[in-house]
């Protein structure tokens, strides 16, 4: 069976979204997705691969979900289930969920691990949410705290989980 990580940024709500976009921009969150998920692969919702700005990512396997069979994805792998999708990665093949909500509450019962920054503070709006992390299946392994700076304007934590 092949590892699965979730990764996600989330703020104080557990929120993750709003119409489509990330919440805040922190590049450094962006650099630690890039250095995990390179050379990787990454699962995703018909949704999330629409929010990509310039569509698939470079330099990882991209699995695009959606219940659409001929939904285009250019750069992508298209399949209809979480099921058919794991099936087609190999043992070796680390994949990273990378969203959205919906494929978050599918797959973190499915998880050996999860990569969360925890953002401190709350969106004024949102719409997407990350299931709530249950300590009595999730050990923290890591905790690193970042304080605000010229470039973020928030504190922001990374935290990692491991299933118990």
């Amino acid at each position: 069976m092949s590892k699965i990580s979730i990764i996600v940024a989330i703020d104080k709500n557990n929120a993750i979204g709003f119409q489509n976009k990330l919440l805040f921009w922190l590049p450094n969150d962006l650099k630690r997705f890039k250095a995990l998920t390179t050379g990787n692969t990454i699962l995703m919702g018909r949704k999330t691969f629409e929010s990509l700005p310039k569509g698939a990512l470079p330099n990882r396997r991209n699995i695009v979900l959606s219940s659409n069979p001929d939904f285009s994805c250019p750069g992508a792998e298209l399949f209809t289930s979480i099921e058919d999708a794991l099936k087609s990665c190999t043992e070796n093949e680390h994949v990273y969920v990378i969203g959205g909500e919906g494929i978050y509450k599918q797959t973190i019962a499915l998880a050996d691990e999860l990569c969360i920054t925890e953002i401190d503070a709350a969106a004024t709006e949102a719409d997407a949410f990350f299931p709530l992390i249950d300590k009595t299946i999730w050990h923290e392994k890591s905790r690193d705290f970042h304080p605000a700076d010229e470039k973020h304007l928030c504190s922001y934590t990374f935290v990692d989980y491991l299933r118990r």
